[in-house]
């Protein structure tokens, strides 16, 4: 099975990618404002990192920064950001 996941992903191995795959899940989850009151570690154990400071010291590895700083920043820019424009009801055929 590595022999041929190494063919497919040159340079990446299997515990490599399911880590990678484990980590984005999480970061999104992060993101989720729906998810806001749900603790860090939850999510994290939630998508198979059960280890407190294994996972933190993973993010932070691959994202540069705590997954509380992520979780802080992308909510608030998705606070700050405007609500998507809604386009204008179109009138009915014939009564343009």
């Amino acid at each position: 099975m590595h022999r041929v996941f190494g063919a497919c992903f040159p340079g990446e191995t299997v515990a490599s990618w399911i880590r990678s795959q484990r980590l984005e899940r999480i970061r999104a989850d992060l993101a989720d404002p729906s998810l806001r009151a749900t603790p860090v570690h939850v999510l994290a154990a939630r998508w198979g990192m059960p280890n407190a400071s294994a996972f933190t010291r993973s993010f932070r590895s691959a994202y540069g920064l705590t997954a509380r700083d992520h979780r802080r920043q992308a909510l608030s820019a998705r606070d700050a950001a405007p609500a998507p424009a809604t386009p204008a009801p179109r009138a009915p055929d014939g009564m343009r």
